[in-house]
């Protein structure tokens, strides 16, 4: 009897969500959230994707060294305001959105301000820090100028009453706040530029290889702390995959507990599209708005684990088909200044060893009609739900052909470890299809151990990066370092001497 009902037996997937921050006191009138009568590091990740515009708190407890999600304001980024008379255009989403300097500005000034007020918190006197991301790199000519946009994003941190000093690293421990210092090893080590254990991929050139690098980071940081809520040692080696609206993402080096540097290389990159094929073919059924309509409009984003699993159909597996002959996965070849329509430098990321594995289709996003074609004859035929069942495994086909890249590129080491973030990737049953794909290509000897799909990743890769540039540590929690090694503070030190 038990082995007929381990045929049904899947590995089921490391989801991390979000939990509230605990309550502290006991009694009616009594109780407040831990953040506010402990050590609490709070900062605000200000993410403007092709999507979605967000300002998500984070707090981190420094006694402990767990991160909560405090509060989280999200709009649509298509509901920018349009340009004013004499504004110059400097960028569009991915759906083609127009927006300028000051646009970007006001959003990110409302959301910060009306996220904070929603948390009752003070943007003068609570909030310590601040981390500015973005995805919208899909109009631009080349990986530099992200930097406009960064700038634009963080002048409305300023107009939304941000100190300058809450988006720098401060010149040394006294400068911090009183609840912090304890907990800062600014007087022992420096700031170096690498966050979480790892070095950016910056190429012989001395540029940045892709347009959306810093999501990249952030991710990989955010994985790195979301594993801290499961058993899994998500350190050096590891593969960090954001599926955004666009794809962003890293993989990492070993490196010997013993070598005298003590941070991994960045030796991959993730690039191109992501969550825009789901939602080209979601736009195609005319139940979301026409062109700038998402997929997460119709699903949302929370992820389905748990009772009976449908089979892959042949209805399901030949739209799976279809929609893969127009999805182009690879290493990016070297003529290319774009992938899925993402800026990049592939010449330089080849000739630095760098393995640029790009997801697009077509030709910078020119297959986007053929899969709206095919979304509008999954719905118009088979109705919703098999067109549910057909993106969750487009989706996961996708994460699961990025993996065999990174395997014949033999970038996946026994050791490593495997992160998810993003909707296109945790959302429906993708997280269970994935993991079904990983444990039949045999990658490790219990998947469970090595792989995480993490919420909000890029939220809790901006706490990380925070504590990163302000020195706040739990040596006995490490997130720098291998798998399975020690801390590596002690090493550090030495470089820091």
């Amino acid at each position: 009897m038990c082995a007929f009902f381990d045929r049904f037996k899947k590995p089921t997937p490391n989801i991390v969500e979000s939990p509230p921050p605990p309550i502290s006191g006991q009694g009616a009138g009594l109780q407040k959230p831990e953040y506010r009568v402990k050590p609490y590091f709070i900062v605000a990740s200000v993410e403007m994707g092709n999507t979605t515009t967000k300002c998500i708190l984070t707090g981190t407890n420094m006694e402990t060294g767990r991160s909560y999600i405090i509060h989280k304001t999200v709009s649509m980024s298509r509901d920018v305001r349009l340009p004013k008379p004499g504004e110059e255009i400097f960028g569009t989403t991915l759906v083609g959105t127009p927006i300028t300097k000051e646009s970007v500005a006001e959003l990110v000034r409302d959301t910060l301000i009306k996220c904070h007020k929603d948390a009752g918190l003070s943007i003068k006197d609570d909030l310590d820090f601040v981390v500015r991301s973005t995805g919208v790199v899909a109009a631009m000519d080349s990986p530099d100028q992200v930097g406009d946009f960064v700038k634009s994003l963080a002048n409305g941190c300023l107009m939304a009453g941000v100190p300058p000093k809450k988006m720098t690293p401060p010149m040394s421990k006294d400068n911090l706040p009183k609840k912090l210092q304890p907990f800062s090893f600014a007087d022992k080590v420096t700031f170096c530029g690498t966050v979480a254990g790892v070095t950016p991929p910056i190429g012989s050139s001395g540029v940045e290889l892709v347009a959306n690098e810093m999501e990249g980071e952030l991710a990989m940081a955010g994985m790195k702390e979301g594993a801290k809520w499961t058993t899994v040692d998500f350190r050096n080696p590891c593969l960090s995959i954001d599926f955004g609206t666009t794809l962003d993402g890293r993989i990492t080096s070993y490196v010997d507990p013993k070598a005298e540097y003590p941070f991994a290389r960045t030796i991959g990159n993730f690039c191109g599209l992501a969550g825009a094929i789901p939602d080209a073919i979601v736009r195609g059924t005319g139940l979301v708005q026409e062109g700038k309509g998402t997929a997460l409009d119709l699903f949302g984003e929370k992820s389905i684990v748990g009772g009976l699993s449908r089979r892959k159909n042949a209805i399901v597996l030949e739209y799976e088909e279809q929609a893969h002959e127009n999805i182009d996965i690879r290493i990016v070849p070297p003529d290319r200044k774009h992938f899925g329509k993402v800026p990049l430098c592939a010449d330089i990321a080849m000739e630095s060893g760098i393995a640029l594995i790009g997801c697009d289709s077509g030709t910078d996003y020119s297959g986007e009609e053929i899969l709206k074609e095919i979304g509008a004859d999954i719905y118009r035929n088979h109705g919703k739900d098999v067109l549910t069942q057909v993106i969750d495994h487009v989706c996961a086909r996708m994460a699961l052909r990025l993996l065999d890249v990174a395997a014949e590129e033999n970038l996946i080491p026994p050791n490593a470890s495997i992160g998810f973030t993003g909707r296109a990737a945790i959302s429906g049953r993708k997280p269970e299809i994935i993991m079904e794909g990983i444990t039949e290509r045999g990658l490790f000897d219990n998947p469970n151990d090595h792989v995480v799909f993490v919420d909000d990743g890029l939220a809790r890769g901006a706490s990380l990066m925070g504590r990163c540039m302000l020195s706040l540590g739990k040596p006995k929690e490490p997130i720098g370092g291998v798998r399975g090694g020690p801390c590596i503070m002690n090493r550090r030190m030495k470089i820091g001497k």
